[in-house]
């Protein structure tokens, strides 16, 4: 699937907004019967811009009240050192995002505790101990703004469509 018509962005569109719509509501909403709706939806998974169904958790409410962001920043950035660091950070729950940055330091994690006594011996008795790691910055959310939003899909639309 290399082209997206309005159908298709609509089901984007509808399914990032609300995954558990049934075929039948999901066809409803963006003007197909069901059969071609399943079609398509199942074009769009398995062409991989749909990669999963999951629930949004209330962090707070399942007492992760500590969101903070950590720049690590690598002792040698070499394809194996970077190679197991990447491993390890795969391996701890606490890290809810990873992703390689430009700029000072080599990676953002974005982690979840507790509180900050739970961050602090985290930090100190895992992250700081991960391979090949030089040195941990950290900062706190102070709250959020915006997060979890359906990602943008007018790019999508051919230019006669919008």
């Amino acid at each position: 699937m290399e082209t997206f018509d309005k159908f298709d962005v609509a089901i984007l569109q509808h399914l990032q907004i609300d995954g558990r719509l049934t075929n039948a509501e999901l066809a409803q909403r963006v003007g197909l019967s069901a059969a071609p709706c399943w079609r398509r939806v199942r074009a769009l998974e398995d062409g991989g811009f749909i990669t999963g169904y999951r629930a949004e958790i209330n962090r707070r409410k399942i007492g992760l009240g500590v969101l903070a962001f950590v720049r690590l920043d690598a002792e040698r950035n070499n394809g194996d050192g970077t190679r197991a660091l990447e491993e390890a950070i795969r391996q701890l729950p606490e890290v809810v995002s990873c992703h390689y940055i430009s700029g000072t330091g080599t990676f953002e994690l974005q982690v979840v505790a507790q509180d900050l006594e739970h961050f602090s011996r985290f930090a100190l008795g895992n992250l700081i101990n991960l391979p090949n790691v030089k040195d941990l910055h950290t900062s706190f959310s102070l709250g959020e703004v915006k997060a979890g939003t359906p990602l943008p899909l007018r790019h999508l639309v051919p230019d006669a469509a919008r």
